[in-house]
């Protein structure tokens, strides 16, 4: 099954295989990671997998981040604050504690990078440092799971 995969993915050309990485770079869930992840194990190069699940992601999170800072602003004109939920509490707490850069690297294995960028600019934080962040943390989850994928693929030998 992994050789039909992969012979159909080398049939399709890089311009093709960098779209649907990106695509699923986009996905919630999916992200820089696992389509860098899945990118590698079905044959795609590294250089056209890793930037391509990078980007898609990064392309998500942008539109999220800043239509999520524009629907802050909107809500919170002429509003007082309302009691936060227990979840955007406990939200706020792990904030405080970590920050914008912990929240970013770490936040990727409990939620999607879309989901906590899109909280944090919910929250009021400076869209700058959401983005400096998640670019990096997207960056590195997606270069972290291409060498898982390409680690595993030399140690059983397939490819």
């Amino acid at each position: 099954m992994l050789d039909w995969l992969q012979t159909s993915v080398e049939a399709t050309g890089p311009m093709a295989q960098a779209f649907f990485l990106m695509l699923g770079g986009a996905i919630p869930f999916i992200e820089s990671y696992g389509s860098s992840f899945l990118g590698v194990v079905v044959g795609v190069p590294l250089y056209i997998s890793v930037p391509a699940a990078v980007l898609g992601n990064i392309i998500s999170m942008l539109v999220l981040v800043l239509g999520a800072e524009k629907l802050h602003k909107l809500f919170r004109k002429n509003k007082p604050a309302a009691e936060p939920s227990k979840r955007k509490q406990k939200f706020y707490r792990l904030f405080e504690k970590y920050g914008v850069a912990g929240v970013s690297l770490i936040g990727q294995w409990f939620l999607p990078s879309q989901i906590t960028s899109s909280m944090m600019a919910g929250a009021g934080v400076a869209k700058g440092k959401i983005i400096f962040w998640q670019v990096i943390a997207i960056a590195l989850w997606g270069v972290v799971f291409a060498g898982f994928a390409t680690a595993g693929i030399n140690i059983i030998g397939v490819a």
